[in-house]
């Protein structure tokens, strides 16, 4: 069977679930035992979500290979259970610098370099290399942004043309919202029609429409959706807003999704997806029989796309324990030694988040010493563990002024130090410690009886590290280098053995959380708040 290419594309406006409902169908094709990839096509000219302000991007999500990524990739990774890669997530500012490099190193010998033919090929290669030898039966490209937008119009050009040369193997599905005036009690179909309009100008056609709705679409609804937009009525895809993201692959299931797609692209493949695990996950999820909260201490708590993936994975392992996970937010700015008790009342556990710069650093490092004072389950995630190295310095080992160098390049005690091969660095973005990196798990430990192996590889973001210089000092008064990297020394993971469960890491366990995997890191910590 030919590679199969779906595009999934975005009218009306932003923030439908375009990564949703991409990441759902990919399961309905998955469960019926097919290999499928999703990628994200984003039109920014930034080369990638690296170096944007989260509260402009939200996360940014790492793959093995290294590569920064829009926060869907973690959508995508959570639903399939499978990893992504550098190829899984192109933006303009990719497409683009490969192809000014091209024509530096005179590839194109010497013709004019226009959007047209030469982007838009770029952007067809880019589509292209997940389906190359086979490896996927489907791939489905998400394209971000709206259609209409200026900066979209390459990538809708890129779709005409794979449609127009492949039009058996490619399908293209359009997200629309279907508004409810409450004034007139109405359903209006007129965005849609318009949206499918706009690009049906660029010269694409959907098949499929799927339709964002607060409230049922009746079949005169759809009909009329179809009559307009040329498509058929089994086309008109519901997707009514869900209490669980988890719940739309079965919603697009009742709809038919997976059955239409399979249909129009001739795939030929088992007749009903294998949904036992996720069913069993969200049987657990609507019926837990405890209930903890977590108090997560961060700088962007206004924004909370910007710790999805640890949301979803404390939610994924409160699940594996029949738990409830309830959030507190908790703004690091906000904290201080006189209300961090006021602060914290109440809580099962505090995670302490990652993150770059000053602000709210203080904050973080006054929350870890409350919890460890107070014998509160605590997890630290990349500035979360370097906060509890800087507070363990000052109030137990008596490092008066113990700090980060990123913080205090003049600190008397730099516990944490910038890394060797990062100090003569120029160019900030791409240029971290990123990526999948092995790290060696002392025994007798949180660490080692969570992920029951001494051998463990996680993701990395970070261009700062423990300061070695000091570590048998720290492990002289109690805090523990429980696990590191055998072949840089580098220091992983820290914990305190006299406290219940004090763990602090400096990689991200988010990114390796799935629904079907459910990380054991975020699973013993929710187990530690529930003892």
């Amino acid at each position: 069977m030919n590679t199969k290419y779906i595009f999934v594309t975005g009218g009306v406006t932003s923030s439908l679930g375009k990564g949703i409902v991409s990441a759902s169908l990919a399961k309905l094709l998955q469960a019926r035992d097919l290999k499928v990839t999703i990628q994200k096509l984003d039109p920014y000219i930034n080369i990638d979500p690296g170096t944007l302000n989260p509260y402009e991007h939200g996360e940014c999500f790492v793959t093995n290979d290294g590569a920064e990524t829009d926060l869907d990739l973690g959508h995508y990774e959570r639903f399939l259970d499978i990893a992504t890669s550098q190829a899984n997530n192109i933006t303009t500012g990719r497409i683009y610098q490969s192809v000014i490099n091209k024509e530096r190193q005179g590839v194109y010998l010497g013709k004019t370099v226009q959007v047209i033919p030469h982007i838009t090929n770029e952007i067809i290669d880019s589509v292209k290399l997940l389906g190359e030898n086979n490896e996927y039966d489907v791939v489905i490209t998400e394209i971000g942004g709206t259609i209409g937008d200026i900066e979209s119009l390459p990538f809708a050009e890129a779709v005409r043309q794979m449609k127009w040369e492949n039009p058996k193997d490619c399908l293209s599905i359009h997200l629309t919202l279907v508004p409810y005036l409450a004034a007139a009690g109405e359903l209006k179909t007129k965005p849609t029609q318009h949206s499918v309009k706009k690009l049906q100008e660029l010269g694409v056609q959907p098949d499929i429409l799927v339709c964002r709705t607060e409230h049922e679409l009746d079949q005169d609804i759809r009909s009329k959706i179809a009559r307009f937009c040329n498509v058929s009525s089994d086309s008109v895809i519901q997707s009514i807003d869900a209490k669980s993201i988890y719940t739309v692959p079965l919603l697009m299931q009742e709809e038919g999704l997976d059955k239409v797609v399979i249909e129009k692209l001739n795939i030929e493949t088992k007749e009903f997806p294998d949904l036992i695990k996720w069913k069993k996950f969200l049987d657990n999820q609507a019926n837990p029989t405890k209930e903890i909260t977590i108090a997560l201490v961060g700088k962007y708590v206004e924004l909370q796309d910007s710790y999805k993936s640890i949301i979803e994975s404390l939610n994924i392992a409160g699940v594996s324990n029949s738990c409830k996970v309830k959030l507190k937010w908790l703004h690091s700015e906000k904290i201080t030694a006189k209300n961090v008790a006021k602060k914290l009342e109440g809580v099962n556990g505090v995670l302490v988040a990652p993150g770059f710069g000053e602000r709210g650093i203080e904050g973080k490092i006054e929350t870890i010493r409350y919890v460890r004072e107070n014998n509160i389950p605590f997890l630290g995630i990349c500035l979360g563990m370097q906060c509890a190295v800087i507070e363990f310095g000052r109030n137990v080992l008596d490092l008066k002024k113990a700090h980060t160098v990123e913080i205090d390049a003049e600190t008397p005690h730099p516990v944490i130090d910038i890394m060797e091969d990062q100090k003569n660095l120029s160019n900030m973005g791409g240029t971290m410690r990123l990526g999948e990196y092995d790290c060696e798990v002392k025994k007798d430990s949180n660490t080692y009886k969570a992920y029951k192996d001494t051998s463990i590889t996680e993701r990395h973001r970070h261009r700062y590290e423990f300061n070695n210089k000091y570590l048998t000092f720290y492990e002289e008064n109690g805090m523990i280098a429980t696990g590191k990297n055998t072949s840089t020394d580098l220091v992983e993971i820290v914990e305190i053995p006299s406290h219940k469960w004090f763990t602090a890491v400096q990689f991200h366990p988010e990114y390796k959380s799935s629904v079907e995997t459910p990380h054991p890191l975020f699973i013993g910590f929710v187990n530690a708040c529930l003892d």
